[in-house]
């Protein structure tokens, strides 16, 4: 079993990403659950979203304490939340940010930036980055495919709007494989 952490603020679109992410990893077909933590429950809180996958079935109904991922839509939170916080040491911390953090980062855990940001207002128009950085997510860990997020997108958003976000979530995936993040 495999385990994602999401941080983001209130608004940003970290539950959502949670459950676009747990229909991707079905769609690969694995088992996957997706469930948020909520604090104060209002726009531009830290807030905190889970995901697991697994080729068997999930039993476990905790939050996420140790992931092997997380993704921080907001790089302001690593300095008021420990977003690190019991990575596996191999792990994988895909951050939203344009500026070099590597201080932070605990040793062992590989870091990817991307400007989702960026990318989310040049193609949404928006700066809600969760499409962005799942796209980032499929191409850094192969946990989910690329085709079973973009069904998934297809499924949550329609016409234009899923579209966006497909491409949205294309373009961090190439940059990421293309290896300039």
């Amino acid at each position: 079993m495999k385990e994602l952490r999401i941080h983001g603020r209130g608004g940003q679109g970290s539950v959502t990403a949670a459950e676009l992410i747990a229909t991707a990893a079905f769609e690969s077909g694995m088992y996957a659950q997706a469930f948020p933590a909520f604090g104060v429950e209002r726009r531009g809180a830290p807030v905190q979203a889970f995901v697991r996958f697994s080729k068997d079935k999930i039993r476990l109904r905790s939050q996420v304490y140790e992931p092997d991922y997380i993704i921080v839509q907001d790089s302001t939170l690593i300095g008021d939340v420990n977003v690190f916080s019991g990575m596996k040491e191999w792990g994988i911390a895909i951050i939203n940010t344009e500026r070099r953090i590597e201080s932070e980062v605990p040793e062992g855990v590989r870091l990817m930036t991307l400007d989702a940001t960026r990318i989310a207002l040049d193609v949404l128009g928006v700066p809600i980055t969760n499409t962005a950085l799942l796209g980032a997510f499929a191409a850094a860990t192969d946990v989910i495919h690329l085709e079973a997020l973009e069904r998934a997108l297809r499924h949550r958003f329609s016409g234009e709007m899923a579209e966006k976000n497909v491409k949205a979530a294309n373009l961090a995936y190439n940059e990421v494989r293309g290896g300039t993040v």
